[in-house]
């Protein structure tokens, strides 16, 4: 049964690639990444412009500024902007930042609600198509590299599921606990435990699935990505700033979150009825604050695990971002304002 599975993932893979299809579940099934076509670009596919770069790093901001100069809109490119009410430790832009400049893939589902790579790829289409027939420029904003990748080159499926094997590993999860199937995960498939939250059932019992199906890790063939067209003609804008101006950033922002409500707005969602999904109560930011909300920390230990995670997550960021050749990276000086720096990217970059 497994040399079976594995083979008609292997005639699955090897498919023309290029654009998301779904079956059962909304999953998608194609991928494809090749960073050997830096600098080209396609003139007869749409044209998409991606600002990129690690968490707390300016993107936002420099996405609207440079909206407002080209008569551009925003699509969100991450995965916790699209909870409804998850607004303080998500980063969202505020009311006035959302009336001045159209943002589209926010507020999407109820924070008790799973949402796919293909539904955002969806979303995130239909986003585009809408901005373009406006006669308005779409920026692709955001840091979730999954949704990166999967908007601009396809998405990675792998092996079908296996209903059998899913319901076995989830009876396992409820006799055995999360933890005993993350500490599995991480003996058969190191890399992918290290970057798959040990409260992330979904993404675990995925990669026990893949690998019961294979007999290889997920994040082994996730490397076999890059054969297929591309779905956009892309322009990857990357920001990169000193990691102790980094660091700064992000312990300014996790300070203002807890300033401006953090722990409030996690008991509110807590309290509601429906609860929160797995990914939501995984969220940097969210977990510490449900882990002081239970008694487990302190507020002081919550917070500085949150800057430590955020941290942690602009480290994966950076890892993920080397995926790509064609970056057209900008060194961001600490004092440099918004506008400056929109004006060196307009003189590097042809926005229309």
């Amino acid at each position: 049964m497994k040399s079976q599975t594995f083979m008609a993932f292997r005639k699955t893979f090897s498919l023309p690639r290029g654009r998301i299809s779904t079956r059962d579940g909304g999953a998608a099934s194609s991928l494809a990444v090749d960073p050997a076509r830096s600098g080209r670009h396609n003139p007869g596919m749409e044209r998409l412009y991606f600002i990129l770069g690690c968490t707390a790093c300016g993107k936002g901001t420099l996405g609207r500024e440079l909206a407002r100069r080209v008569g551009g809109q925003i699509v969100s490119v991450d995965s916790m902007k699209v909870y409804r009410r998850m607004d303080i430790g998500t980063a969202k832009p505020s009311p006035a930042d959302r009336a001045a400049i159209p943002h589209h893939c926010i507020d999407l589902v109820e924070p008790s609600e799973t949402f796919s790579a293909a539904q955002y790829v969806r979303a995130a289409d239909e986003a585009v198509a809408r901005i373009r027939a406006a006669g308005g420029v779409p920026l692709a904003v955001g840091g979730t590299s999954l949704y990166l990748m999967a908007l601009s080159e396809g998405l990675f499926e792998g092996p079908s599921a296996d209903a059998e094997v899913r319901e076995s590993l989830r009876r396992r999860a409820a006799a055995e606990g999360l933890a005993a199937l993350h500490a599995e995960l991480a003996r058969v498939d190191p890399e992918a435990a290290g970057r798959i939250h040990p409260n992330d059932e979904k993404r675990i019992l995925r990669a026990l699935e893949v690998h019961a199906a294979t007999g290889r890790g997920i994040s082994e063939l996730q490397t076999q990505w890059g054969a297929g067209p591309r779905r956009y003609d892309c322009v990857r804008i990357g920001l990169r700033r000193a990691r102790d101006d980094q660091s700064g950033r992000i312990n300014l922002r996790v300070r203002r979150m807890i300033e401006r409500g953090l722990r409030e707005e996690v008991e509110r969602l807590l309290a509601e009825p429906a609860g929160l999904s797995a990914t939501a109560a995984a969220a940097v930011g969210y977990a510490e604050m449900i882990d002081h909300l239970a008694g487990r920390c302190t507020l002081e230990q919550a917070v500085e695990q949150i800057k430590i995670n955020t941290r942690r997550l602009a480290k994966k960021q950076r890892t993920w971002h080397r995926r790509w050749q064609d970056v057209r990276w900008f060194d961001v000086a600490a004092d440099e304002t918004p506008q400056a720096l929109a004006d060196r990217v307009l003189r590097d970059v042809e926005m229309k």
